[in-house]
């Protein structure tokens, strides 16, 4: 009998440490156990200390929540400001509509725009084209990158001719904006859509051109749908497996839990576990709402209506843009200026509850506010906390997968898997430190 095949082997014991995983913001690690040709257990162990928004925001006005929450992330910022100023219109019995209601939409596409591209282009593609990083990429395929970064700035600037500047916009308000643009200022952007067109389409192309592993697992698929429109700031929360509710009774059918390993909350539904929010999940839900451009665009890359690889959601973000792009135009050229840039909203006591989707997945906020305009409490839920469970289930099964990998070769594959769902590390999750542990 070869030593190899031995049954009195001592069992060995093989380790990998990443002390920080490139292309996703901060800090955090990974454990993967391994005995023989079987994975023991994964986890993702969240350790950055707790921000305390929701604490700061007890005791202060409702008009200051836009403006807070935005600081939570530099990169979807809109999206608290959003989902606030949602939840706190409907504590207050204030709908916002119209043009107002455009813009805020219009406003959205900017932040989609620029967060896909930044992740489509400079995070996820070098995974997928061997290389370590996008300057490393930029040397191979300078045309690739610069036309990334002309997208990029195009959904900079839509941010700051709505929102004020471009990271924490300024110019959003429960209600409304401080300001709105005129016709001919958002006319005199038509140009820079029209540009950034071809552009999305050529990313379309390029995404769905790259190599994908052959992994689907089995999601309970969770976003907004509204039944005239592609999903932003309304609509229900549904789900692949019949949830069909008001954002309202979000914490009827959904849940956080504690986790040792973890100072970020994991996002459960109750009765059933965990479920996916993001483009996957927006995509397979909502298909039929998507223009036809960005439809056929999606045929045309490989994509069927829905899809379960989360490894092509480089390709769905890339549809998403393209379709934020023709939203936009559409937007601008049907746009009329409002005679008021907001709408009264006067204090009093009651609870609301806001949903919309970041480019990450529906972000839910909840508050309780007291006839004086005092916020009385505050509940944020942001799209990574709710997908962090089905992170690492989904690790588990890719490493089961893949086992038979070099750990060098495993440990790459598994940061390319968690950069699948672009961890919005400032909203709720810093990391990686990597160790794997194999025993014979």
């Amino acid at each position: 009998m070869s030593p190899e095949n031995s049954t009195t082997k001592k069992p060995t014991r093989r380790s990998i440490k990443v002390d920080y995983l490139a292309r996703v913001e901060g800090e955090g690690a990974m454990d993967i156990k391994i005995r023989g040709e079987k994975v023991e257990d994964v986890k993702l162990k969240i350790f950055e200390p707790p921000r305390f928004f929701e604490a700061f925001l007890r005791g202060r006005r409702f008009e200051e929540a836009p403006d807070i929450t935005a600081r939570i992330c530099g990169i979807c910022p809109v999206a608290y400001q959003m989902s606030s100023c949602h939840a706190i219109e409907q504590a207050l019995g204030v709908t916002v509509d119209g043009q107002l209601r455009a813009l805020r939409r219009l406003l959205y596409c900017g932040e989609w725009i620029e967060s896909h591209v930044l992740h489509i282009y400079m995070l996820h593609a070098p995974d997928f084209l061997g290389y370590p990083d996008a300057v490393t990429l930029a040397k191979d395929y300078p045309d690739v990158v610069k036309k990334a970064l002309l997208l990029k700035k195009i959904g900079n600037e839509l941010v700051t001719l709505l929102g004020g500047r471009e990271i924490h916009p300024i110019n959003v308000k429960v209600g409304g904006f401080y300001r709105v643009p005129d016709k001919a200022e958002l006319k005199a952007f038509l140009p820079r859509l029209e540009e950034a067109l071809p552009i999305a389409q050529e990313t379309v192309a390029f995404a769905g051109g790259l190599p994908f592993p052959d992994f689907e697992p089995e999601y309970e698929f969770v976003s907004l749908r509204h039944p005239d429109e592609y999903p932003f700031n309304e609509g229900r929360i549904v789900s692949s497996k019949g949830i069909d509710i008001p954002t309202s009774e979000f914490f009827d059918h959904f849940q956080e839990k504690h986790v040792e390993h973890s100072t970020s909350l994991h996002g459960l539904i109750r009765e059933r576990g965990s479920y996916l929010v993001g483009p996957l999940a927006r995509y397979s839900l909502n298909f039929d709402k998507l223009t036809p451009t960005a439809q056929q665009a999606a045929k045309d890359a490989g994509l069927a209506e829905t899809c379960s690889n989360p490894f092509k959601s480089i390709v769905v973000r890339s549809v998403e843009t393209l379709w934020a792009i023709e939203e936009a135009i559409k937007i601008i050229e049907s746009y009329e200026r409002s005679t008021e840039s907001s709408v009264p909203c006067p204090p009093r006591a009651g609870v609301g509850h806001g949903c919309t989707e970041a480019p990450r997945g529906i972000l839910y906020h909840q508050y309780e506010i007291d006839e004086h305009g005092f916020i009385k409490n505050a509940i944020i839920v942001p799209p990574t906390s709710q997908n962090q469970k089905r992170i690492e289930e989904d690790l588990f099964e890719f490493v089961s997968e893949n086992i038979g990998l070099s750990d060098e070769s495993l440990q790459w594959k598994c940061e390319q898997a968690i950069r699948n769902y672009d961890p919005c590390i400032s909203c709720s999750c810093h990391f990686l430190k990597m160790k794997i542990e194999r025993h014979d």
